[in-house]
């Protein structure tokens, strides 16, 4: 089993909006920046061959690197390259970390040094959501699809395990930046399902807007 102690204090990081790595979860990407690209053949030199996930942090009036505190390390375990020199690549999520700061050098693609404390449970097996209603959780995911003109295979939501199906909602939904972050920064399984179950609410009511999804 890994431990936090068995993790780089530094890593390669990409700020990517929207996208979102949870432990565990596995993520597709499409590398075809010169700067991206030489960023996976280093790590791919690495034992980890860990990339950092993490948030462009944007809005007006805050201060620090322009990256949240917090993004979400994955492991290079599946890779191909185009005949056009893009590599696809897939991460599996391994832990969360907490960024202590941007890392000054010649690399064409950032790094931080970073901190695991606090993520040990995204180093442990796959977490349980005890107190998981899923009947009125899929009726209202059910609302949301078809507010939004998407389908889905309901059989195999019904049947996905607790995790598998709150952390693939949450990673594949179509909310803003912050709002994944939220997801990402949930402290445990219970929390992210609740704080899925609110944006859902939250976008049929309109959001913003304050008009009702018809």
């Amino acid at each position: 089993m890994i431990k936090t102690t068995d993790l780089p204090d530094v890593i390669p990081v990409f700020p990517l909006p929207g996208a979102l790595l949870l432990p565990r979860a596995r993520l597709p990407l499409n590398l075809f920046e010169p700067r991206y690209l030489q960023m996976f053949d280093d790590a791919l030199k690495t034992e980890g061959r860990l990339i950092g996930m993490i948030q462009p942090n944007e809005i007006e009036g805050r201060d620090g690197p322009g990256l949240h505190m917090i993004g979400c390390a994955g492991r290079i375990t599946q890779f191909s390259e185009t005949e056009d020199g893009r590599y696809m690549m897939t991460l599996s999520g391994v832990s969360r970390f907490r960024v202590v700061k941007e890392v000054d050098g010649f690399m064409p693609y950032r790094r931080c040094e970073v901190n695991w404390d606090g993520f040990e449970r995204d180093l442990g097996g796959v977490e349980e959501d005890l107190v998981f209603d899923r009947k009125p959780f899929l009726s209202q995911l059910s609302k949301y699809f078809d507010a939004k003109g998407l389908s889905a295979d309901w059989e195999t939501l019904e049947e996905a395990d607790d995790e598998l199906l709150v952390n693939s909602l949450s990673m594949m939904m179509d909310f803003d930046p912050e709002d994944k972050q939220a997801l990402l920064e949930a402290p445990s399984l219970s929390t992210r399902r609740e704080t899925l179950v609110t944006l859902i609410e939250f976008s049929l009511r309109g959001g913003l807007d304050g008009d009702m999804m018809q």
